[in-house]
């Protein structure tokens, strides 16, 4: 049976605003094939500029969608799993962190059910994020991965990966952009203390990373060579670098992504 809505989605979290936004101004979807539901009226009130249809009832979403988007906290979920008691959604797509395919399909206590798993991060707000995917569940219908990657296709760079490193993909992307914020921050105290005021320092550590990352995009060479092309021989880069190696940077780096990920490990279930 035909669905009413193309797109469903229950709760207004950050990564599902995203989305809305993604898809809707995108004309991905018409407004009029959306669905969203949220415990807060106050919530769905924001998303009035989007032209999509809202309620506070999870199960008429769930009931009517094609595709259902679960975008509430992992907390809530087992909640909202008791109200959809009944319903019978074929194509869940979760965003949730720590919840594993199992446990979405145990919870909702449905029989044939596809889930898909997604992993955001902050830049997604604005179409530059990177969103790891699990789709394995929908490799049989070249349509329904389509449609997915589509979806995700507006808020960045997608990579397909199999449930196993999504946690990995967390530790690296989902909090990658605490780790450039923190090296982008680092770069602009720096600036400061050389004499640069801080507008000047935030323009130039700025567009150093954003140049820095497209080189790396665009360019066949490896990361390993770029580096050495940047540290001419007897150049000030060398020993910049050679200081940053003294004091652990490396390191640090793969202990943050190692604490992210065992962090992860710990919430999934």
């Amino acid at each position: 049976m035909k669905k009413q809505f193309k797109l469903g989605i229950i709760g207004c979290s950050f990564f599902s605003n995203s989305i809305l936004r993604g898809v809707v101004l995108s004309d991905l979807i018409r407004e009029k094939k959306i669905i969203v539901s949220d415990e807060s009226d106050e919530e769905l009130d924001k998303l009035d500029y989007l032209g999509v249809h809202t309620t506070t009832d999870n199960k008429i979403v769930a009931e009517n969608s094609e595709f259902l988007i679960l975008a509430v906290k992992p907390k809530k979920f087992e909640l909202i799993s008791k109200e959809l008691e009944g319903v019978r959604p074929e194509k869940v797509i979760s965003v949730m962190d720590g919840l594993s395919k199992s446990t979405i399909k145990n919870a909702l206590g449905v029989g044939i059910i596809k889930v898909a798993r997604a992993v955001l991060n902050f830049p997604c707000e604005i179409g530059s994020g990177v969103i790891g995917i699990d789709m394995i569940d929908f490799n049989k219908s070249t349509d329904d991965c389509d449609f997915i990657s589509s979806v995700f296709g507006t808020l960045g760079t997608i990579l397909s990966v199999e449930e196993s490193k999504l946690n990995a993909v967390y530790g690296l992307s989902g909090c990658g952009p605490a780790y450039a914020l923190s090296f982008i921050d680092a770069l602009i105290n720096a600036g400061v203390s050389q004499g640069l005021n801080k507008n000047e320092a935030k323009i130039l550590a700025v567009q150093t990373i954003l140049g820095t990352a497209e080189t790396v995009q665009r360019e066949e060479k490896s990361v390993e060579e770029l580096t050495m092309l940047t540290c001419n021989k007897g150049g000030a880069a060398i020993d910049a670098v050679k200081v940053l190696e003294e004091n652990g940077f490396a390191s640090a780096v793969s202990s943050a992504v190692s604490a992210c990920v065992n962090r992860a490990k710990e919430q999934t279930r």
